[in-house]
């Protein structure tokens, strides 16, 4: 098989911008012009299946550059060789939703949920070096949980599986035929039956399938789609994230979960989902960012809305209002983030997301972080302009 090793572009990091700057911004919103400004990743090919979203666009690193290669990928690389060894811990079943730590399986849960943010983590590695023992581990890792793990089509348990979507996405070529034809029916199932969950439901959509649950079926159903590049379930993606955007939305940008739950915690945790999902589409050169719902309201009004709250200008008090009886449980149970002001940098990653689709969203996303998470600076390490 044949490797293709490229120059990585350096990470950009522009200045932040002044508040005013800011407060500028979102009073007159540009028209969004960026395009996410990274080569495209060119992956082994061998077997006639395999991955076409290409999600992550950091090309490999030449042996020469990788004594140099910026701290993020340093620190990525690191981490993943210190869990070569790491053994799979597969589950066929997890479950947060609704519970505390210590409860139920919560904390098997959030254990076994680690392997799927390694998988991301050691694929991306795998990109960078071009070291066959990251591939090694995705292997191990992926087999073990797309033969393990039992779909539940609860979107709040499963939203973790992102993770392992890009890792499949990344390394599918270069992946042995029963790994890959394994994790391509799990990808299909999944997929399939989170739509034909959300079609079984009658219309308007209430309830969960209105708020960010349906924010993490509809992240869960495009990436998927897109990496298995299925026309079908492109298409389904695209039609329900068109819906949710006109169901959970407001033409002014506020959403559902901010009603709801009176907390911008629930915003960022609605509107992160859809632009992963809108990356994804944007691979596609499908740009669901400025898209509308016949309602007018639209993914980018959203970021608009919550931007000034980000950057400062606007502040809140967490979920004082919230009518729904888990977050007082939460905030009785001494949980952060569920009473007091919000803390901006909770929307760090969103912002550094966001600015990949577009560049407006930099001045933000650098003064919640001045660098993204090390995953993202090494998947997409340039921004939009």
């Amino acid at each position: 098989m044949a490797r293709q090793v490229r120059t990585m572009q350096s990470r950009i990091l522009t200045a932040q911008a002044p508040l005013s700057s800011l407060r500028q911004a979102w009073r007159k919103p540009q028209r969004m012009v960026g395009t996410l400004a990274a080569c495209g990743a060119v992956l082994l090919t061998a077997q006639s299946a395999h991955a076409a979203m290409n999600f992550c666009a950091a090309p490999a690193l030449q042996t020469s550059e990788r004594t140099n290669a910026d701290p993020g990928v340093k620190a990525l690389v690191s981490y993943v060789q210190s869990h070569l060894n790491e053994p799979a811990h597969a589950l066929p079943k997890l479950h947060t939703e609704g519970t505390l730590p210590h409860e139920g399986i919560y904390d098997q849960s959030v254990e076994a949920e680690k392997d799927l943010d390694l998988l991301r983590d050691a694929a991306l590695a795998w990109r960078a070096t071009s070291d066959d023992r990251y591939l090694k581990l995705v292997d191990r890792l992926l087999f073990a949980w797309v033969t393990t793990y039992q779909p539940s089509f609860n979107p709040i348990d499963e939203t973790h599986f992102d993770g392992l979507i890009l890792a499949y996405d990344m390394t599918a070529s270069a992946l042995p035929v029963k790994t890959r034809n394994a994790s391509m029916a799990f990808l299909t199932k999944l997929a399939n039956g989170y739509i034909a969950q959300v079609d079984a439901q009658p219309r308007p959509l209430q309830g969960t399938f209105r708020n960010n649950w349906q924010s993490h079926r509809v992240k869960l159903i495009a990436m998927a789609a897109f990496t298995l590049d299925n026309r079908k379930l492109i298409d389904a993606a695209q039609r329900l994230y068109i819906e949710h955007i006109g169901d959970n939305i407001a033409p002014d940008g506020a959403t559902i979960d901010f009603t709801e739950r009176d907390a911008l915690h629930y915003v960022t945790y609605d509107l992160q989902p859809l632009v992963t999902a809108a990356l994804a589409a944007r691979r596609h050169n499908r740009n669901w960012l400025p898209e509308k719902a016949s309602s007018g309201a639209s993914l980018q009004a959203a970021l608009d809305w919550l931007a000034p709250y980000a950057a400062g200008i606007k502040a809140h008090e967490e979920f004082v209002h919230s009518n729904v009886a888990f977050d007082t449980k939460r905030r009785e149970a001494g949980l952060p983030g569920y009473a007091g002001p919000w803390d901006p940098k909770n929307a760090a990653e969103l912002f550094h997301l966001a600015a990949r689709l577009d560049g407006r969203y930099a001045p933000v996303a650098l003064k919640l972080a001045p660098t993204p998470p090390a995953w993202l600076a090494v998947c997409l390490p340039l921004q939009a302009r």
